[in-house]
């Protein structure tokens, strides 16, 4: 399943970008339904700093369907988001990698930041990616809630982005 999700940030494009380079952010996302507390496991930069690789564990804690917890069990739902961010061009590109289920389970997909036209102390997030499970009868089912689960998260960043922004200056 493909999907597009934006979403506008308050602050400048490069504060926003960076902001998800800094381990410290992940820390403010502890609150975040559906999902537990995120895990740095590790954050690596080139000589320059503006390429920047993110390796963050995540739990997925929010409520299955019957249909989607007889083929997953909800206790295994734990994955490591491995996140290349080229600040220079203010894009990254991610891959999940799950703990388990590896062989029924896909995603990946990039992000870029652009200025909002009408506010240049804003910014626009532009995701896209490609969510692929193996389960029978209820693929589907399972990647509409995936994809759903995952604009509810990136939604939930706006704020938490705002505080981290607050909390620097």
């Amino acid at each position: 399943m493909r999907f597009e999700l934006t979403q506008r940030f308050a602050g400048p494009v490069a504060e926003v970008a960076d902001a998800f380079c800094d381990p410290g952010f992940y820390e403010l996302l502890a609150d975040a339904p559906k999902l537990g507390r995120p895990e740095v496991l590790g954050r690596e930069a080139d000589a320059g700093g503006q390429r920047v690789t993110m390796r963050v564990r995540y739990r997925f804690t929010g409520d299955l369907s019957s249909a989607a917890r007889a083929v997953l069990d909800p206790t295994k739902l734990t994955w490591v988001e491995e996140t290349v961010h080229d600040l220079a061009a203010r894009r990254a590109r991610f891959v999940l990698h799950p703990d388990h289920y590896a062989d029924r389970f896909r995603c990946s997909g990039s992000y870029w930041f652009t200025p909002a036209g009408d506010d240049a102390g804003a910014t626009i997030r532009h995701a896209e990616g490609e969510v692929k499970v193996k389960a029978p009868l209820v693929a589907g089912t399972v990647e509409r809630a995936i994809v759903s689960g995952l604009r509810e998260h990136l939604d939930d960043e706006v704020a938490v982005v705002a505080r981290f922004l607050a909390g620097r200056a």
